[in-house]
């Protein structure tokens, strides 16, 4: 509707006629939530004529900011999500289960101290957070446990997509053959070898490749949408990558999990500012003498 004052409000509608999402733009001169009232006042009226509340952006042309006052408090997006992405949140929105008491599978994941990070993460996503974080020591099943954590989160509907990023083909591959193995009824593709197959609820890549498939275009399109993944994992095999690759991590609008062998002493200040946590303290941690004091890993000799 024309405002009369130099800024146009728009509303995304899906094919039933109910209105997924509503725009909210102000003058490049103004900030970004200066319509936050407005914007919110407009959703309530669509809500009470259509029964459904649309999701918020607000957007003074350079900076877009993403509101689903449903679940979340506003985050910056670098782009709009687009309608497959709004309906897929949408059937989420009504579908998805609590993880706090949810089952996980011992034949993927059975040891305590993986069942306990994987409630841990599925509690803090529960809880509201985007982030997390896992610190455990080389040999005690880091990809095993993110395996158990997708399956979770696929299975409560929290995601349909899901993006692993290593920095190696050869972690990429190895992660990709775990997967495959492990969830072999889930749909995968490792876009190094690969073209993108739009039937794929699991994506690996590196991270050069991947920036290079958000900066590609087809037909004037790029080829994945902020709202495209669902949660990104992010194998860290060296810290520099969260410097290199942030544009990876601000372009996709989606809970994050990090993975991570060094000790959560040895962690820098950045890595945990990045998965908003406290510097030493990770959403869970298991390193290596508790490994070793368990008996499931050996002492290293020189």
């Amino acid at each position: 509707n024309p405002s009369g004052t130099g800024y146009v409000d728009y509303v995304l509608w899906d094919d039933n006629g109910k209105p997924l999402a509503i725009v909210e733009a102000k003058r490049t001169t103004r900030g970004y939530d200066q319509g936050k009232h407005q914007a919110e006042l407009y959703a309530d009226c669509l809500e009470k004529e259509f029964n459904v509340r649309p999701v918020i952006f607000l957007s003074n042309g350079y900076e877009n900011w993403i509101w689903d006052d449903e679940a979340y408090p506003p985050r910056k997006v670098l782009g709009f999500y687009t309608k497959e992405s709004l309906q897929k949140l949408f059937f989420q929105r009504r579908e998805k289960e609590s993880l706090k008491l949810a089952e996980v599978n011992k034949e993927i994941s059975g040891r305590y101290y993986q069942v306990s990070a994987i409630r841990r993460v599925g509690e803090r996503f529960d809880e509201g957070h985007r982030r997390a974080l896992l610190v455990m020591a080389t040999g005690t099943g880091k990809t095993r446990t993110a395996i158990s954590i997708c399956d979770m989160l696929l299975r409560k509907k929290w995601a349909k997509r899901i993006l692993f990023l290593a920095d190696r083909n050869a972690l990429v591959k190895q992660a990709y053959r775990s997967f495959a193995a492990l969830l072999p009824e889930i749909p995968i593709v490792n876009l190094v070898e690969e073209k993108n197959d739009d039937a794929a609820r699991i994506v690996f890549s590196t991270y050069p490749t991947m920036l290079n498939q958000i900066e590609s275009l087809e037909e004037g399109k790029r080829k994945f949408d902020p709202g495209h993944f669902d949660l990104v994992i992010i194998d860290e095999d060296h810290r520099s990558v969260y410097n290199k690759y942030q544009a990876i991590f601000d372009y996709f609008d989606s809970l994050l999990l990090g993975l991570t062998a060094t000790p959560k002493e040895d962690v820098d200040h950045d890595t945990y500012h990045l998965f908003n946590a406290e510097q030493g303290n990770p959403t869970y941690a298991y390193g290596l003498e508790e490994a070793v004091k368990d008996e499931f890993l050996v002492p290293p000799k020189t």
